[in-house]
């Protein structure tokens, strides 16, 4: 693999880790579930994690918004997956499913970010002001969707000037089209590295080896 990471200047972006999306009795992982097990994701993203933390690269929660009562009841144009949130009270403040999954909890260096409201980690957050007082120049987009939530974050980060790496098998969508979309076709367009885990864990080993 011909990308690099110096563990000062790299982040793991972890998008939306909620018991509703990955954990089993989750409002949404009846859906995510196939792809969620043909891929290995919660494999997957735990070796992520836990070899970003041994490299010393920072891990940051991109959390969505969690659901309250007259969340987008008074909305000009609410989107269709807002409504859906609207519908099932996904991600509910306060609820098992709005919390972040067991295996996925912050520890100290991590950073939190503030919640987004649609699909973009980057939006109304502010996730590009503490990447830059970290100074994080590098991100490695993991998580769910892989064709909303990470997809719109990856592109705004580009956006912004960030290096953006996407990990194939450390994110899920609900159909398979959709992550064909969003790694074959998409992710060419805006993504500076698209690898596997196998990949970027040994990038993160030999990064720690320098450091």
């Amino acid at each position: 693999m011909a990308e690099s990471y110096d563990p000062r200047r790299t982040a793991i972006l972890l998008v939306d880790p909620y018991n509703d999306f990955i954990a089993v009795g989750g409002k949404l992982w009846p859906r995510l579930e196939p792809m969620a097990t043909e891929v290995g994701l919660l494999d997957n993203l735990r070796s992520v994690v836990t070899s970003a933390r041994e490299a010393g690269v920072r891990v940051v929660f991109v959390p969505h918004r969690r659901w309250e009562p007259g969340d987008y009841d008074a909305w000009a144009h609410p989107n269709p997956t807002q409504r859906g949130i609207q519908e099932r009270h996904t991600f509910a403040r306060g609820s098992w499913g709005g919390e972040f999954h067991p295996d996925f909890q912050p520890q100290v260096g991590d950073v939190v970010i503030h919640e987004h409201w649609a699909q973009s980690g980057f939006a109304n957050t502010d996730l590009d002001a503490q990447l830059k007082q970290h100074g994080i120049t590098h991100v490695v987009v993991v998580g769910v969707l892989a064709n909303t939530c990470i997809e719109s974050t990856g592109r705004f980060a580009m956006e912004l000037g960030y290096h953006v790496t996407l990990v194939r098998d450390a994110t899920a969508a609900f159909l398979p089209e959709m992550m064909h979309a969003a790694h074959e076709l998409n992710g060419p367009t805006y993504a500076h590295a698209i690898v596997d885990t196998g990949e970027l864990v040994t990038a993160l080993k030999e990064a720690r080896s320098r450091s």
